[in-house]
């Protein structure tokens, strides 16, 4: 004998049983999750109206690949509606672009060394300008805040 009252595993899940998120505004630029292997990023397309070509392409040699509305299935999202870039995911002069994750991550690392390199010769070219009489032991660069201690009573 089975028991008609049960409910499905599937019907189950955590999506289905998700707490009700409080109402917010729409984000212009909202976007699915992207697919396994790559992350979603908006580039600029242009820029007071005009179009900005440079930051497109380089975007593109840099290894990112625009997103078509046919690749985000069911989403629905404005579109360039003609032109070279016809049927481009676009909102407000910026296009959907995909990256795969590894070189997403190699340009984060890329640019992290960038900053650290020029973080480092500026702490060497101020350690090295240091007067002798005002020694600087090691340029700290990190910021700290406290709020008062306890206050005296009288």
């Amino acid at each position: 004998m089975t028991d008609k009252t049960r409910t499905s595993r599937s019907s189950q899940t955590r999506d289905k049983t998700a707490k009700r998120q409080p109402w917010r505004p729409p984000s212009r630029l909202d976007a699915p999750q992207a697919p396994d292997g790559f992350q979603y990023r908006w580039i600029r397309a242009e820029i007071m109206g005009q179009e900005d070509k440079k930051n497109v392409s380089s975007r593109i040699r840099e290894g990112y690949e625009l997103v078509r509305l046919e690749e985000l299935g069911d989403f629905d999202a404005p579109t360039i509606e003609e032109g070279k870039q016809e049927g481009v995911v676009a909102v407000g002069g910026l296009l959907l672009a995909k990256i795969p994750n590894e070189i997403a991550e190699e340009r984060r690392a890329y640019f992290a060394k960038q900053t650290s390199d020029q973080q480092q010769a500026v702490d060497n070219s101020l350690l090295r300008e240091q007067h002798p009489s005002m020694p600087i032991d090691n340029p700290s660069r990190q910021t700290r805040v406290s709020f008062g201690g306890a206050k005296k009573q009288d």
